[in-house]
């Protein structure tokens, strides 16, 4: 059975940073969860192309694109790329592309908006860094949740 946010704001009010809800779903896979691990970087995928090319052992990339919505930091092939290396999910703060054929992959995307254009790549980045966005702080090795609910993040996992 999927964990669902709400559940878990109600057994665990106190444990939990919930995220301003200003992110939409694009993935197939609208529940998911894992522990986080970030990269910071503004219009330059080439950091989170890096990290979904390895072993993503069910944990969600949290990408800080800084808000940006003049080009998208993550596509249908990227997107390919982490559910075949065992993503659970991505969290974009910024922009992602392929709306249609993201909707059609098992793996979960929450990200602000679509954009047409893509990222530059100038090897800019930063990974493993703590991140802000929607109201909250993510750390690499916190968990997140995510659902068509919202998304919620603990320093351990609850479910």
């Amino acid at each position: 059975m999927a964990i669902k946010t709400t559940d878990l704001c109600d057994e665990h009010p106190e444990a939990l940073r919930i995220m301003a809800p200003i992110f939409e779903n694009y993935g197939g896979r609208y529940g998911f969860s894992g522990s986080v691990e970030t990269v910071r970087t503004f219009e330059d995928n080439s950091r989170v192309r890096e990290m979904l090319e390895t072993p993503g052992e069910g944990r969600v990339l949290v990408v800080d694109g800084a808000g940006s919505l003049r080009c998208a930091l993550v596509g249908d092939m990227l997107a390919a790329k982490a559910r075949d290396n065992g993503w659970s999910g991505l969290v974009v703060y910024g922009c992602v592309r392929d709306a249609g054929d993201l909707a059609d992959l098992d793996i979960g995307i929450k990200a602000l908006n679509t954009h047409p254009s893509r990222s530059q790549k100038a090897d800019g980045g930063e990974v493993g860094v703590p991140v802000t966005m929607a109201g909250v702080t993510l750390t690499p090795g916190e968990w997140l949740c995510a659902d068509r609910d919202g998304i919620v993040v603990a320093s351990e996992p609850l479910a």
